[in-house]
């Protein structure tokens, strides 16, 4: 083969990876859409416990069947990345790190609600919920935040891994005052998404996108909710989370709202690149 012929095949073989390349990342990009599913609890943790059910499984469910509508809507334009997919405990920084290392541009944590078991009118208690990082604006955000960062307690020296932090001290929570997340915007952004398709499709009452100190939140690098879905000392949404078609009207309010916010956020990228 002739010199002047090689520089040819060699100039061809360029242009056709270039063309590639370049019709890649005009698209989609070279990467997926990396959404991590959180399913909180899970082993020794059990969560919130109703008459018949505990937080762990209904998290679970729902977040392996939220993954399963993300993949069907979406294709291979995304990957969904589960923190469990059994009944193991996960410790929470290990949470936030399989986000990080999967360099997630979602990370959705799936928990239910309840509040105490003296407290007046728990039984009565409904709605559905999602938080953002931030600074507890009312005893209630704390309390919640409280209770599903205590989980850490089950961890071996939780003191040295989360420095100092007492999940049960008001005073531990002054980090958060003193962290700049700047992935909020999108975060609220995502949470609203989220909360308008649990109220409207899944039928919850709407308590709102709410700020709160959580743990497995501020320890991402990406826009992160906690969903609490809905309280499981109400027995009538107790009944809802414990059924086939409750676990299926949440698991696609969550899918509903991942589609529009990456369909969104997929069109800005792409008129960024123009």
């Amino acid at each position: 083969m002739s010199f002047s012929m090689r520089i040819f095949m060699f100039l061809a073989a360029a242009i056709v990876w270039f063309a590639a390349v370049t019709d890649a990342y005009a698209s989609d990009g070279p990467r997926p859409f990396v959404v991590v599913l959180d399913a909180g609890h899970g082993g020794d943790d059990q969560g919130c416990r109703g008459k018949t059910q505990k937080e762990k499984n209904i998290t679970l469910d729902v977040a392996l069947k939220a993954g399963k509508l993300i993949e069907k809507s979406l294709g291979d334009s995304v990957k969904v990345v589960f923190t469990r997919k059994k009944d193991v405990f996960i410790p929470l920084q290990e949470r936030a790190a399989i986000a990080n290392d999967a360099g997630a541009d979602l990370f959705i944590s799936v928990h239910v609600n309840s509040i105490d078991r003296r407290s007046r009118g728990r039984e009565k208690v409904h709605g559905a919920s999602v938080y953002t990082v931030g600074l507890h604006k009312s005893e209630a955000n704390l309390e919640v935040a409280m209770r599903e960062n205590s989980v850490i307690e089950l961890e071996n020296d939780f003191s040295a891994t989360y420095q100092g932090f007492d999940p049960s001290s008001s005073e531990s929570y002054i980090i958060f005052e003193l962290t700049q997340n700047r992935h909020m915007e999108k975060s609220v952004e995502f949470a609203s998404l989220v909360q308008g398709e649990l109220v409207s499709h899944a039928g919850r009452a709407d308590k709102g996108v709410r700020q709160a100190g959580f743990l497995v939140l501020w320890a991402t690098r990406m826009p992160s909710v906690l969903i609490e879905l809905d309280f499981i000392c109400n027995r009538a949404a107790e009944q809802f989370l414990a059924s086939e078609a409750g676990r299926i009207k949440c698991a696609k309010a969550i899918a509903n709202a991942v589609e529009v916010y990456r369909d969104k956020h997929k069109t800005q990228n792409k008129n960024n690149k123009n």
